[in-house]
């Protein structure tokens, strides 16, 4: 298993590298303050469809609170990333950590107003979907930020096992937020519990960024004059760019199909099981710690293990994620549920650092918050499709998992055919590095 220590230790090889070395109380800093954020979100995941089904929303609408973040989060996240440029990395990652306080804070407020009944289920509804809407947009401040960070501080050999366990804060967040959630659940409160708990989880991390965490090593005033040449050479957004496009469609579907799974998953352990929402949550959050097990072992043992790149990530994610999903549409009990969904937790622990190392890799130094913007905002619209595959699910419950195998398995053959993903290697981008250095030198030499 890779440790930050052993991030924290790399150096860079010169120039070509892109970053010198990634301190180890650094990359904690900011794994944990992702990982805040994802246990709070996985939180809220497992114990939603226990809120709605208790304040009388429809499953669908239940759903539909994370659409309007999403298409929020997808709107600003290049916003974000031009910010983390002109004014740094750490004050943006104070701004998504305050916006995910502040929205969870509103949401636990909601919550146990409707648990009350001070409100019909509909305004609660509509009150729940602008709460969590402030996540959207201010909470997205912080991925292009962790992200840029990394990248500023990472060479170009070691970017993949970086993301890889940058990544593994969602797999942490996916373990550990079910299964605190039902202990979050407190006798006054009741189901607004978990989500004050998580706020006050995030303002910890808020204080921990604000006091220990050191700027990124590219100064704010270096990122801005790369943001003002991007500004001037008038470039096409980079989810545009044909080296950076293949990585955006790929990451678009396959957190598509991870959300959709996620926010299906406890409807589906519910009526497996044909017990009352409350009495599930346990098996919930079971089934979600296992494929989060089953993510990290994926991103913190295989991965490294095997030092496999991009391309291969790419690969064998979609292949995981297509039998699990599989295994989960023909799924005859519990059991089976839960392997399926550890198994398409493997596939999206493989496939999400190929991704974003890819796209990463795809590009230099300064555009890295750019880059890292581009790919936040294709993984968070996503969720608007999620009310979609519940209306889905409702109407034949194996139907979700046998369209994500469908859209897995088209996704194999795009990872063969695309040139961009055929060639994410990160050797070959340090032999090209390399090779313009050598350039470079030449023509020093001879001016």
């Amino acid at each position: 298993m890779a440790t930050a220590s052993q991030i924290g230790t790399t150096k860079a090889p010169g120039k070509a590298s892109g970053g010198s070395s990634l301190p180890r109380s650094a990359f904690a800093i900011i794994f944990w303050s992702s990982a805040a954020t994802q246990i709070g979100n996985n939180g809220l995941v497992s114990v939603l469809p226990l809120i709605g089904r208790s304040l009388k929303i429809p499953d669908e609408m239940v759903v539909a609170i994370f659409s309007l973040s999403a298409v929020l989060w997808a709107c600003s996240s290049p916003f974000w990333a031009r910010a983390s440029d002109r004014y740094g990395r750490k004050p943006l990652m104070l701004v998504g950590l305050l916006g995910f306080m502040v929205s969870m804070t509103l949401c636990g407020v909601i919550v146990g107003a409707g648990l009350r009944q001070l409100a019909a289920p509909l305004v609660i509804f509509i009150l729940l979907l602008l709460g969590r809407a402030l996540f959207g947009l201010f909470g997205a401040a912080s991925n292009p930020a962790y992200q840029a960070y990394i990248a500023d501080h990472t060479p170009y050999e070691e970017r993949t096992q970086a993301m890889a366990m940058l990544a593994g804060a969602i797999g942490i967040g996916t373990l550990v937020g079910p299964w605190l959630a039902p202990y979050f659940i407190y006798p006054v409160v009741g189901l607004a519990g978990p989500l004050f708990t998580f706020a006050g989880i995030a303002a910890v991390m808020l204080f921990v960024v604000w006091r220990f965490l050191p700027e990124s090593r590219r100064r704010p005033e270096a990122l801005a004059e790369a943001a003002q040449e991007a500004i001037a050479e008038k470039r096409r957004p980079l989810w545009r760019d044909p080296a950076i496009l293949p990585f955006a469609i790929y990451g678009f579907v396959v957190a598509t199909c991870q959300t959709a799974q996620q926010q299906t998953l406890g409807f589906l352990v519910i009526d497996k099981l044909g017990v009352t929402p409350l009495a599930a949550k346990e098996q919930i959050a079971t089934a979600m710690a296992f494929g989060a097990l089953a993510g990290l072992f994926a991103q913190w043992g295989i991965i490294r293990m095997f030092q496999m790149s991009p391309k291969q990530l790419l690969r064998w994610g979609v292949i995981c994620g297509a039998g699990g999903n599989l295994l989960v549409a023909i799924a005859p009990d519990f059991h089976t549920v839960v392997a399926g969904y550890a198994l398409a937790s493997m596939g999206f622990g493989f496939a999400r650092p190929g991704f974003t190392a890819g796209s990463s890799l795809a590009v230099g130094w300064k555009d890295q918050a750019r880059v890292a913007g581009a790919i936040a905002a294709v993984n968070g619209i996503n969720a608007v499709f999620a009310p979609a595959f519940t209306a889905l699910y409702r109407a034949n419950h194996a139907a979700p998992f046998f369209l994500n195998m469908g859209l897995m398995l088209c996704l194999l053959v795009y990872a063969y055919l695309s040139p961009a993903l055929r060639n994410a290697d990160p050797a070959a981008v340090t032999r090209e590095e390399a090779t313009m250095a050598t350039i470079e030198r030449t023509d020093e030499g001879g001016s």
